[in-house]
Order: C-alpha cells, then structure tokens, then sequence
C-alpha cells in the first residue's frame, strides 16, 4: 500500500483547503480539523490537542503517513513529528519557518483585535483570500468556514512551542518548503539546520498564501515527499 498523506491545514480556516490538493494526489489522502477550526468550531486549541489531532488521523489511514501541513499546520505537524516521530515517515512543513517569538510580537495584538470583532476579521479573511487566490482555491479554503476567535490562543501555542527543538528530535525526512516571497521563511536556515534529514525547497514568485494557488505543484511536491519517505521506510527497516 503506498504511503498515506495527513494534511493539515492553516490558522482560522479548515480542512477543506486541502480539497484540490487531495483530488491530484495518487494515494490515501485525509485532511483533519484542527481544535477550534471547522468541524471543531468551539474547541480550545493548544498545541497538545492539534498534535493529538494528527496523530488520530495517522492512526486512522494506517499508523504511519507523511505529514504535509501549511503555516499553522506546518507548525502543528513540526510539533506532531517530534511527538510521535514512530508515526510520521516524513514531513512537509511549508510557509513556517519564521521563530515563534517573532510571530507572537508581530500577531498578537492583531489576533487579540480579530477575536473581539471575529465577524468582521472573517469578512476582512473571506476578502483577502479571494483576492490573493484563484477561484477554485480561494472557494476550497473559504467551504469549511473562518474561524478568527481563535487566533489568540493560536499564537500562544505556537508561540510556547520549541519548534527547533521538535524538528532536531525527529529522526525522518523533512522537507521545509517556502515561497521566495513570504515573510514567514525569514529564519528558514535555522530550522533547515535543526533537521537531522532536511532539505529546503523555494517556490518561485510565491507567498505565504499563494502557495495554494497551484494545487497540481503541491501535489507533485507532497508525491515526491512521499516517495522518498517510502524509500526511507525499507532502507531502514533493511538494516
């Protein structure tokens, strides 16, 4: 049986993202809500529990898969893989490479904003998201519904979480993929250096949320990291 992908998706949106994704790739596929997304409107989201997502997920196609994740679901499966490395065969964070303490200086008072008035910070998203995308994109990320209450306590998950210290404790391939033009791969070379396994991958003429806006690149890209990851699996079950 080929290699399952888990994807998970970014902060205030759901798992509907991933739709075009899901539908070019050539093997079992499931993206998951995370707390306080989605289907999961309403929960508290920690980081413990959107690990605790993931892993269920993984369970759920088989026990092991890759892990393909975009801004918070890059730093949810980073966070993910260094919890239950057994489970992950490899990861693909994309669009997360920037510390958390710089995040939490530059997003808190905007979450803290977006989680008085949420109405209005969805309609600003639903906006923003239309704008910046291609139609069939921007429909996928917008069908599971925007969530914008929950931003603050999002960037103080992702903030408290050592995200270098997971990805140095992850034995498996990691491939950290970030378009040349989003600010969020400011410290991509210091997560590049806390991989055991890693490679760095640069998406030409590419953002933070146009990453999505060529579903066909992303597949190819999640397929290929896949692959590898299978053949890293019976290379080391061969020892």
């Amino acid at each position: 049986m080929a290699l399952p992908v888990v994807l998970v998706h970014g902060i205030r949106v759901s798992r509907t993202m991933w739709d075009p994704v899901v539908g070019r790739l050539d093997r079992p596929a499931l993206a998951v809500d995370l707390p306080g997304h989605g289907s999961r409107r309403g929960e508290t989201f920690a980081m413990a529990a959107a690990t605790e997502a993931v892993a269920d997920a993984v369970d759920h196609v088989g026990g092991r898969a890759l892990l393909a994740g975009l801004s918070l679901g890059g730093f949810v499966g980073i966070a993910a893989a260094g919890r239950y490395p057994e489970r992950v065969a490899g990861l693909v964070a994309i669009g997360c490479t920037a510390r958390s303490t710089h995040l939490a200086r530059l997003y808190r008072a905007a979450a803290a904003l977006a989680a008085r008035f949420p109405a209005q910070a969805n309609q600003f998203s639903a906006y923003a998201f239309r704008r910046a995308l291609p139609r069939p994109a921007a429909d996928a990320v917008l069908a599971g519904g925007l969530t914008s209450e929950v931003l603050p306590a999002v960037v103080t998950a992702v903030a408290g979480h050592d995200q270098l210290g997971a990805l140095a404790g992850y034995p498996g391939p990691v491939w950290l993929v970030n378009g040349d033009r989003d600010p969020f791969r400011a410290d991509e070379r210091a997560y590049l250096a806390a991989c055991r396994d890693g490679r760095l991958v640069r998406l030409p003429r590419t953002g933070h949320v146009t990453a999505l806006a060529d579903p066909v690149r992303l597949a190819r890209l999640i397929e290929d990291a896949a692959a590898h990851a299978e053949r890293h699996d019976r290379t080391r079950s061969a020892i």
